[in-house]
């Protein structure tokens, strides 16, 4: 038997077990990557599996392609509107959020692990964004609904500050190795990294959206294809010009994700399937490169410094941000409690070992523990918070979904399925009263076990699902008719 074979059967069988236990996660109020990592720990070498994993470099590769997927897939479900609503405090968590926390955390881990002062920032520019895939993957896994401003400002800020993030943990490790190493020549890595990053993720994104609206491929399969590889091309276009690979991708999943294009929906619950596998190859492989047995030597001092980012760093930070951009003093402090580390700041922590510097395994293991706490304490009580704080929507508004329809002469149509909650401005409404675009048709409605076919005068109730045939380009103004946009 070949290697390879051997690879592919544990591989498999990892992933299987990976899927298996998101089951769980509902029940036991486990955050999902928890027990992605947990799966990789036990089939390591200190687990019941006995692999031997050390392979620093194959980790970093492994991680940084699943990183790409993941936020290439956030960027495809981040919404015009969202980002319309959480720009300017998502930017400023990103940035300055983001600077702040790694410091404060930086100068306690100093303290605490007797670390030297760029060492032990370093250590707290590791920790010192939040993790997109773990915000994504509580927030959808929760069962609970917050207000969208504060749902978008979380998800906006934990997709968007990784660039700052490697770009202080890059030029820490620029300082430490290099002590030549001028203030400018920081300014220009910073520069460089987001503006070609920026302009990069811009420039890919129109193009991925001209040649889907344009080209017509011989399979449906290949248009998600087609559209991830446009994910991997901004990432390594903008890393080979000196700029952020992981803001590229998510920008251009930003612009491909607000347009409009054939089989759009399949690939969009494609790419969020690989995005998903992608999670649980990286988080098992990160578990798989931990030892338990070393990881826990530090457990107090990582406790500690974890204590300090969630109790202290982040909240004395965000929380002014927060309510400088009038945040209610509730959603603020939801929001710098819901700081989940993930997996970012492990592939960081990646970096130290990847360059053999000094007080590298001290520096990850202390990583890998604060994700741990990080990621159970305050993943597993965003439900409970959310409740206490009074944040929680009772009635939800409840998405669209989309399939769409292309025929032999291509013209585009879309199959619109809305569900009536509560909170719908068309409960109670006749189909003739409802302000539909033209060509917008309401072919079927499923109330209970019962179905529809409905006429101008059917009134819509609470819990209706309807099934609108419409055009690709009026599908935010059907939308509207059901629920209004939200402030």
């Amino acid at each position: 038997m070949f290697a390879v074979d051997h690879i592919i059967l544990l591989s498999a069988v990892l992933a299987i077990i990976g899927v298996l236990a998101s089951k769980l996660s509902p029940r036991f109020g486990v955050p999902v990557l928890v027990l992605f990592l947990g799966v990789g720990m036990l089939a390591g070498e200190d687990g019941i599996g006995r692999i031997l994993f050390d392979n620093a470099d194959a980790a970093h590769a492994i991680g940084t392609l699943a990183l790409i997927l993941i936020l290439f897939d956030g960027g495809l479900q981040t919404s015009k509107k969202s980002i319309e609503q959480a720009w300017k405090p998502a930017a400023l968590l990103a940035t300055i959020g983001v600077i702040g926390t790694a410091a404060l955390t930086g100068l306690a881990a100093t303290y605490i692990l007797d670390l030297p002062l760029y060492k032990g920032l370093l250590l707290g520019a590791i920790v010192g964004s939040t993790d997109a895939a773990a915000v994504f993957s509580v927030l959808r896994n929760a069962g609970i609904s917050i207000p969208s401003k504060l749902k978008s400002t979380l998800e906006l800020e934990s997709a968007s500050n990784d660039p700052m993030a490697i770009f202080l943990t890059i030029g820490l490790i620029t300082l430490i190795q290099d002590t030549t190493t001028q203030p400018e020549d920081l300014l220009l890595l910073f520069s460089s990294q987001m503006g070609v990053g920026a302009l990069v993720g811009l420039a890919v994104g129109g193009i991925a959206v001209w040649l889907c609206r344009r080209v017509t491929l011989m399979a449906t399969g290949l248009y998600p294809v087609f559209v991830m590889l446009f994910g991997l091309l901004a990432f390594g276009v903008a890393a080979n010009l000196n700029g952020s690979g992981f803001l590229a991708t998510f920008i251009t999943g930003v612009i491909v994700g607000n347009s409009r294009f054939a089989y759009q929906r399949n690939t969009f619950v494609f790419l969020d399937g690989l995005a998903w596998l992608g999670q649980i190859a990286m988080f098992v492989i990160l578990g798989l490169l931990v030892t338990p047995t070393e990881l826990f030597i530090h457990w107090k001092e990582g406790l500690l410094i974890a204590c300090v980012l969630i109790f202290i760093a982040r909240p004395l930070v965000v929380m002014p941000i927060l309510l400088l951009t009038r945040f209610s003093f509730k959603a603020s402090l939801l929001i710098s409690w819901v700081g989940l580390r993930g997996s970012v700041p492990i592939i960081l922590a990646i970096f130290p070992l990847i360059f053999g510097m000094p007080y590298a395994e001290l520096i990850f293991n202390v990583v890998f523990f604060i994700v741990l706490i990080s990621t159970l304490l305050q993943g597993s009580t965003l439900p409970f918070a959310a409740r206490k704080l009074g944040l929680v929507l009772e009635n939800e508004t409840r998405s669209s979904n989309t399939l769409e329809i292309v025929n032999i002469a291509k013209s585009q149509r879309e199959l619109i399925e809305i569900e009536l909650s509560a909170r719908s401005i068309a409960v109670n409404k006749t189909i003739r009263e409802l302000d539909l675009p033209d060509y917008a048709v309401v072919a079927i409605i499923a109330r209970k076990k019962t179905t529809l076919i409905p006429k101008g005068s059917t009134k819509l109730k609470k819990g209706d699902h309807l099934f609108i045939i419409s055009k690709l380009s009026d599908t935010e103004a059907v939308e509207r008719c059901f629920y209004p946009e939200e402030d």
